[in-house]
């Protein structure tokens, strides 16, 4: 029988196809509120149901599934922001666990930025234990699957201790205490339920490539007068870019995909989303190709996605002891 997912925050799917990668199985829901999201969503399953807002959904009427997976908001957590964590509007984290206490699946697979691990999570952990999950977890760049950008991310997969108390409404007594499992480059808790670094997962293939740092000017480009030019100042039409330090990094994932890096301007010379697209190692149009979905929802949705290559390596890590049990 086929796994079911039901998907949280799902964006343009991109943790849905990793557990669809590793795990199997097919979509029996997805929720998310974004209307470009949303978009994309009605676009790729027409006929799998978006329960919108998780925070507003009756969860006892909700289908069980068997898996629940979802990237939800990095906001309150990440370094781009105020690090409100907790304090956060958009910590939704809540919500979540009182999802998974109806729903019950066999397991729950999610998504973060790495600085999740020092704000929030042990709140994270802790809901999981009590709901009665193991929980492993670790952090994976896309650079280590080589992608040309870094963007360090927390993986999680929690797997319900007990085989037999799954499903809707079993089970509903709080369980305390967890048993990490210590391998494969996880974290694994300590009695307090916090955290203790084991190592970060390096998967088989492409490791770092150069040009990872934040700082680094735009490669330059040689225009037709023989000056340089940034990389962002290309125009259509113009010859293929030369991307200078980071040729190597693009060649890389260019062998990755089976196909070239867009240009990375559109145009008007700006960012092409594409590009985007691209770096984030989704099919050619899957974010955009989507009809009526304007550049902006299109930027909005890439930028808030998960690289289902870097998903799929984390998962696979993750999982490897308990891949006979997801299968029985």
């Amino acid at each position: 029988m086929s796994l079911r997912i039901g998907s949280l925050c799902t964006g343009y799917g991109g943790l849905d196809m990793a557990v669809q990668t590793v795990m199997g199985g097919s979509a029996a829901w997805v929720s998310d509120n974004d209307p470009g999201a949303s978009r994309i969503l009605t676009h790729h399953y027409p006929q799998v149901p978006n329960l919108g807002d998780l925070t507003a959904v009756d969860w006892r009427r909700v289908e069980p599934v068997d898996v629940v997976c979802g990237g939800y908001p990095c906001q309150p957590f990440s370094s781009a922001g105020k690090r409100k964590g907790v304090a956060d509007d958009r910590h939704i984290w809540p919500h979540i666990a009182r999802a998974l206490g109806v729903l019950r699946p066999r397991h729950a697979v999610f998504e973060n930025v790495a600085g999740h691990l020092s704000l929030g999570f042990a709140d994270v952990l802790a809901d999981l234990a009590a709901l009665g999950f193991d929980a492993r977890w670790t952090c994976v760049r896309a650079s280590d699957v080589g992608a040309p950008h870094q963007r360090n991310r927390l993986f999680v997969v929690a797997t319900a201790a007990d085989p037999a108390d799954v499903g809707h409404e079993r089970g509903g007594d709080a369980r305390h205490g967890w048993l990490g499992l210590a391998d494969h480059g996880a974290v694994v808790a300590d009695a307090g339920g916090a955290g203790r670094t084991l190592g970060q997962v390096q998967p088989d293939g492409p490791q770092r490539p150069t040009a990872q740092r934040s700082d680094r000017q735009p490669a330059p480009h040689p225009d037709r007068g023989g000056q340089r030019t940034a990389i962002s100042d290309v125009r259509a039409g113009e010859p293929d870019p030369d991307w200078g330090g980071y040729g190597p990094a693009i060649r890389r994932w260019e062998a990755v995909l089976d196909r070239p890096a867009p240009r990375p301007t559109d145009p008007l010379g700006r960012l092409n989303p594409a590009l985007v697209e691209w770096l984030m190692g989704l099919p050619e149009g899957h974010v955009t190709d989507v009809p009526g979905l304007s550049r902006t929802a299109q930027l909005k949705a890439l930028g808030n996605g998960v690289v289902p290559q870097q998903a799929t390596a984390a998962m696979h890590a993750l999982m490897s002891p308990v891949v006979a049990a997801v299968a029985a």
